[in-house]
Order: structure tokens, then C-alpha cells, then sequence
């Protein structure tokens, strides 16, 4: 495949100085070895087209216990899409690869383009799917209404990353069971890494987060407002909260997100249960902030434990991609 074919290249292309000092090379030589790279790169590309890559029509990038990938795997669920899943390990793939979660892969023919942000995969899969069944689709309609109320359910799908760090990461092995270093679809490599790696990326979370007291104590205040707001919408018995009785992508999203600490059964869809945090082994001052928002905010946890039980259904056949298998 061509993603395999150009990772070693790259590995050559990386050791070619070494190989050139160590075996003495003269210049001459050592332009040689570069025109012979370029013409080994030259080659890849034309195999692209000659011997394509044979990928899924789609491919979701993933971590399994990530809200935004919920918000993205739920809605592909209900629209029925058969896709496949490529289940990465925690913050390896943002630190090491550059590349966050999720991100929808599309192929058409020969050509694969690769889609980031839950927003921006949503808008993609409303303009595709609505053609071929609006009714399906409905639900995905980006409404300005939806879109604003989506922004504001982004900002707190950021500021629960900053509480659940702020409570984890002090917990080794709580933190590395929530990126996935216990689950078997995690590439057992990523799962070493992860191991090793964790005192690195413990501090680039905390960097990168700014998990600090006082951005922890703003990040809660944005998390009671944005319960506040579901749990004062839907005080007039309405089964959306943007009124009505349709479900829309703004209450998946919601849902998906307040699911990250509410952690209802259906959660991940099935994708998520090995990645789950019990509340028995949630440090303290996390469980009681999870016990404080049920009590406070009694009708937004209703809404979306329904949510969960009515409409979270589980694909039929979802299989999962582990990147050492590509």
C-alpha cells in the first residue's frame, strides 16, 4: 500500500546521511543516492495510480473514548454508513504524528482525502448523504441556529478535556487506561508506547491543555453553564433542545460530549466499553463533581441517558481497523 510504501522511504531517506558518512562517500556518490531516492519517490507516486491502494470507501480515525469522536461515530452509525474505524492509542497520534481525532478518510477511486474536526466531518457528511436520502439525513441540516448552538457545545467538549485531565493525570495507570493502553484494538505497539512515553506526554498534555487550577476552575464554570442552558431548555418537556420532537446533530453532540463523564451504557456505541472509567475507581473530587451535576442539572443527565437507551444503536457489523494490521 502506498501509505506503507512511503513510510519506508521516508525511514531511507532519514538514514541516508548516516549511510553516506559511514561508508565515505564521495560527492558524486552522494548525489547519486540522492537522485536515486527521487526517482524511489517518483516511482511511489506513479504506483498510486498503477497499483492503488486498496482502502475502505471510509475510514474514521479515532481514540475510543473521545466525545468529538462520538459526535462523528454516532451520527454514522445513524445514518447507517458502513465505514471502518482505525483506533489509535491517547495523545500519541496529536504529539508524534500531528494528527487529532477524529478524522474521516473518504476515498473515491484513487484518490483518498482525509477530512478533521468533528464540525467540519458533519458538514461533510450532510452535503454528501442529503443528496441521495434528505430524510436520513435530515438530522444533519447545519441550521444557523444548530451551527451556533455546536460552536458552544465545542467550547465544552474542550473545557471536559481540560476537567478530566486535570483529575487523571495525576493517575498513571487511571490515564493510560483512558487512552487506551489496556484495549485489545489499540496496536499493541502504541500500547508500549504509551507505557513509556507517558511522562512525556503527561507534560505536553498538561502544556498544551494548560491544565492549571485557575484554567480548571474556568473550564468547570463553561461545563455548569452549558448544563445550565440544556437543563433550563429543556425544562418545557421539549425532546430536543432546539425544540420540538426531531432529534438533530446539536443533541448527539450534547450527549456525546456530557456522556464523556456521565458514561451511559451505550457510550462509544460498543466502542468505547473497554476504555470505560467505573465510578468506583474515579478519584474523589471527579466523582463528586459527577455526582453535583446529576443532582443540579436533573432533566440535561434525563435527556441524555434517553438519548443513549432510544437512539444509540450499536452497527450491525462495525469493524475496527488496528494500524499495525494495515
Amino acid at each position: 500500500m502506498i501509505g506503507h510504501r512511503l513510510f519506508v522511504h521516508a525511514v531511507f531517506v532519514a538514514l541516508a546521511p548516516i549511510i553516506v558518512a559511514w561508508f565515505g562517500m564521495s560527492v558524486p556518490a552522494a548525489i547519486l543516492v540522492v537522485i536515486l531516492l527521487l526517482l524511489w519517490r517518483w516511482v511511489i507516486v506513479l504506483s498510486g495510480f498503477v497499483a492503488p491502494e486498496k482502502t475502505p470507501d471510509l475510514v474514521l480515525a479515532t481514540i475510543s473514548a473521545s466525545h468529538f469522536v462520538e459526535k462523528v461515530r454516532w451520527s454514522m452509525d445513524r445514518l447507517g454508513l458502513d465505514y471502518v474505524e482505525q483506533t489509535s492509542g491517547g495523545a500519541l497520534g496529536a504529539f508524534f504524528r500531528g494528527r487529532t481525532v477524529p478524522q474521516l478518510k473518504v476515498r473515491t477511486g484513487i484518490v483518498q482525502s482525509s477530512i478533521g474536526n468533528s464540525a467540519e466531518i458533519l458538514r461533510y457528511l450532510w452535503g454528501r448523504y442529503a443528496v441521495e436520502d434528505p430524510q436520513a439525513a435530515a438530522f444533519l441540516e447545519p441550521t444557523t441556529e444548530r451551527v451556533e448552538l455546536e460552536a458552544r457545545l465545542d467550547r465544552y467538549g474542550v473545557s471536559l478535556q481540560v476537567w478530566v485531565y486535570y483529575h487523571l493525570l495525576n493517575d498513571r495507570e487511571l490515564t493510560l487506561h483512558a487512552w487506551g493502553a489496556n484495549n485489545p484494538v489499540t496496536p499493541f505497539w502504541q500500547r508500549q508506547s504509551l507505557r513509556l512515553l507517558f511522562p512525556v506526554l503527561r507534560a505536553l498534555i498538561r502544556k498544551s491543555f494548560r491544565i492549571t487550577d485557575e484554567n480548571h476552575a474556568r473550564a468547570v464554570a463553561n461545563i455548569e453553564e452549558r448544563l445550565g442552558e440544556a437543563n433550563d431548555r429543556l425544562n418545557d418537556g421539549r425532546r430536543s433542545l432546539l425544540g420540538g420532537d426531531a432529534l438533530n446533530y446539536t443533541d448527539i453532540a450534547f450527549a456525546a460530549m456530557t456522556g464523556l463523564w456521565l458514561q451511559p451504557a451505550r457510550y462509544g456505541g460498543g466502542k468505547a466499553d473497554a476504555v470505560r472509567l467505573d465510578r468506583d475507581k474515579a478519584p474523589i473530587r471527579m466523582l463528586k463533581d459527577i455526582e453535583a451535576w446529576e443532582a443540579g442539572y436533573p432533566r440535561a443527565t434525563e435527556f441524555v441517558e434517553r438519548l443513549y437507551a432510544e437512539e444509540r444503536k450499536a452497527p450491525a457489523a462495525a469493524p475496527v481497523k488496528q494500524e499495525d494490521k494495515k
